[in-house]
């Protein structure tokens, strides 16, 4: 993201997970450790995604180490791709690794299939350690099991679709969402990417972390 950007190579289920950190300006106070999940490995997803590096500013922006990750089989990580099930296993594995003291807080984030990722994920997380804040953009739930999420997490979670998302309808975010009446942020006229769309989709992010309590 820039010069400040730290790489990292952590220990994974299967083989290494190829990292990126960044770190807060020193005068912005520390909120904890943000771990990010990027889109469909074989669609091209990577942890240099323009929405997954959107999402590291906001939190950076907000005092918050974002850590990015590619997913197994992607870039200089080990193993193949496995239908989410290794990728929610990488996933515990980076957080296990950047964030070893549960005592420090943590935010979970991801877009599309890594918001489905990071989903199942919570649950495992949830049940070892508080998660401060829950992040899904562009939830893939037309295309995977999103889970159901702890009713504890609802009011800490921001969920964000576009109104016009030709690759994971609008609809299906809702009928996943419906049921545990969560509430879904919709951007008007966006699209699975949200092209032109970024800055807006940032504020939306920035303006829930400064709503979250600080630590």
């Amino acid at each position: 993201m820039n010069a400040a950007t730290e790489r990292l190579m952590l220990d994974g289920p299967v083989g290494p997970i190829e990292v990126l950190r960044d770190a807060p300006a020193p005068d912005v106070p520390a909120r904890g450790v943000a771990l990010i999940a990027h889109p469909h490995p074989l669609f091209g997803g990577t942890m240099d995604n323009k929405v997954v590096q959107t999402l590291a500013r906001a939190f950076v922006q907000c005092g918050w180490a974002a850590v990015r990750f590619n997913f197994r089989g992607v870039g200089k990580t080990g193993g193949a791709y496995d239908e989410g099930r290794g990728e929610a296993e990488d996933f515990q594995a980076v957080l296990a690794q950047v964030a070893a003291d549960t005592t420090v807080p943590v935010a979970l984030a991801g877009f599309s299939f890594g918001a489905f990722v990071t989903s199942h994920a919570a649950l495992a997380v949830h049940a070892r350690r508080s998660i401060e804040t829950l992040v899904l953009i562009g939830t893939a739930a037309s295309r995977f099991e999103v889970a159901v999420l702890p009713p504890a997490l609802h009011e800490r979670c921001l969920v964000v679709h576009g109104e016009q998302d030709d690759t994971v309808p609008l609809s299906s975010v809702l009928d996943w969402a419906r049921p545990q009446s969560l509430p879904v942020t919709v951007v008007p006229g966006g699209g699975h990417f949200f092209h032109g769309q970024l800055p807006l989709l940032k504020s939306l992010v920035v303006r829930h972390l400064r709503a979250s309590p600080a630590v």
